[in-house]
C-alpha cells in the first residue's frame, strides 16, 4: 500500500523551467505555502532574481542553472538539493520549448532540439528523481504534459509530438515504480492554453506573430494543480476546463476535431500586429528574457473550476457529467462526410 505524501509545507520541491511561466508560478506559490524549493533553469540571471525575490519574503530557495537536455546537468540538480536541504520530496519536470510552423518549415535540428528538452528532459528528470525517491521510501514525480498530448494542433507539430511522448513516458514510469512498490506517486498534469511567454519564446516560422488560442488561463491555475499533486496521489490532472473539453471532443469525434483544427487552427494561433516583447523572442537554444506572464494583449481566466473538481476525493461523477455533455455536443454536431 502506498504511503501518504507529506503536506506541502513540509516538502522540498525541485522545479525545472523555474524562471518563466508555469514554472515561475509553481515556485512562487510553493514558497508562499511554506515549501522549500530548488529552482532550475538555463537562465542564470533570472534564477538570481528569483532567489532574491523569494528570499526577501522569507522563502527557502536555492537555484541551479542547468539545461535538462543534459543528463549530467540534471544529476547535478539532485546534488544541489541534497547539499542544501538533505534531499527532495517532489520533482516537477516543467521545462519546455517549442516552435511554430509546419513540419516541413521546421528544420530537422529544431525538431530534435524540442525533443531533447521536452522529452529527454522529462526522461532525465524522472530517472534521477526516481533513483533518489526510492532511497527515501516515496515522494512524487509530476510531469507537465499538455492537452496537445491528447489532441495535436497544426503549426505546433514537434511540440505536440513531444507531449504525446511524455504521456507514454509518464505511464511507463508509473507502472515500473508501482511494480517495485516504491511508494512514489507519478502524476501527469495537462495544462490548457496558459498565459505564459511561450509564444514569444518559441521559434516562429509563420508569417505572423504567434499566440496561444483561447480560452487562456493564468499560470497560477497550473501551479494549483501541480502543488496539489505534490501532496495527493493523482494519475492525471487537467489544468483548465477548456483543455479537457477539447480533449474529450477529440476522442469522441476525432474527424470533427481535425476539420476544426484545419479550418481555424492557424488563425487561432496568430496575433497580427502584436509581437510581444522582442527581448523574449526565440529561446530554442539559448535563454531569453523570462517572465511569469506573456506580454501580448490577451484575455485570461484566473481560475479553473475543473481543477477544483478534480481535487475532490471522488471527482468521477462530476467529470463524467462534463464529459457526457461534450460527447453529446460532438455527436449532435458531427459532420456527415465519409471517413
Amino acid at each position: 500500500m502506498a504511503g501518504r505524501l507529506k503536506p506541502l509545507a513540509q516538502q522540498v520541491l525541485v522545479v525545472t523551467g523555474a524562471t518563466s511561466g508555469n514554472g515561475r508560478a509553481i515556485v512562487e506559490q510553493a514558497v508562499l505555502r511554506g515549501a522549500a524549493v530548488v529552482a532550475v533553469a538555463r537562465n542564470a540571471d533570472a534564477l538570481d532574481d528569483l532567489r532574491t525575490q523569494m528570499s526577501a519574503n522569507g522563502g527557502r530557495i536555492v537555484t541551479c542553472a542547468a539545461d535538462v537536455s543534459d543528463l549530467a546537468a540534471v544529476e547535478r540538480i539532485a546534488v544541489v538539493a541534497i547539499e542544501a536541504f538533505g534531499g527532495f520530496d517532489s520533482w516537477i519536470n516543467n521545462a519546455g520549448i517549442g516552435t511554430y510552423g509546419t513540419l516541413d518549415q521546421v528544420p530537422a535540428a529544431d525538431h530534435r532540439r524540442v525533443f531533447d528538452v521536452n522529452y529527454f528532459g522529462v526522461l532525465h528528470g524522472s530517472l534521477v528523481a526516481a533513483r533518489h525517491l526510492r532511497e527515501r521510501g516515496g515522494g512524487a514525480i509530476i510531469n507537465i504534459g499538455s492537452i496537445l498530448g491528447d489532441r495535436a494542433i497544426v503549426q505546433q507539430g514537434p511540440y505536440c509530438a513531444t507531449k504525446h511522448a511524455v504521456q507514454a513516458l509518464t505511464d511507463t514510469v508509473r507502472m515500473e515504480l508501482e511494480q517495485d512498490a516504491t511508494g512514489i506517486s507519478v502524476t501527469l498534469v495537462k495544462p490548457a492554453a496558459i498565459d505564459t511567454p511561450f509564444p514569444e519564446h518559441a521559434r516562429n516560422f509563420m508569417d505572423q506573430p504567434p499566440r496561444l488560442p483561447q480560452p487562456l488561463y493564468a499560470p497560477e491555475v497550473v501551479a494549483d494543480a501541480v502543488l496539489f499533486a505534490c501532496a495527493h496521489r493523482k494519475r492525471t490532472l487537467y489544468a483548465g476546463g477548456g483543455g479537457m473539453l477539447s480533449s474529450i471532443l477529440s476522442q469522441a469525434a476525432p474527424r470533427l476535431a481535425d476539420r476544426i483544427m484545419e479550418a481555424v487552427g492557424t488563425r487561432a494561433q496568430q496575433k497580427p500586429n502584436d509581437r510581444g516583447d522582442p527581448s523574449r523572442r526565440d529561446n530554442l537554444y539559448e535563454p531569453r528574457t523570462d517572465a511569469l506572464r506573456g506580454s501580448q494583449d490577451v484575455r485570461v481566466r484566473r481560475s479553473s473550476v475543473m481543477v477544483q473538481v478534480q481535487k475532490v476525493p471522488r471527482p468521477a461523477i462530476s467529470i463524467a457529467i462534463l464529459a457526457g455533455g461534450a460527447a453529446a455536443l460532438a455527436w449532435a454536431t458531427r459532420p456527415k462526410w465519409r471517413t
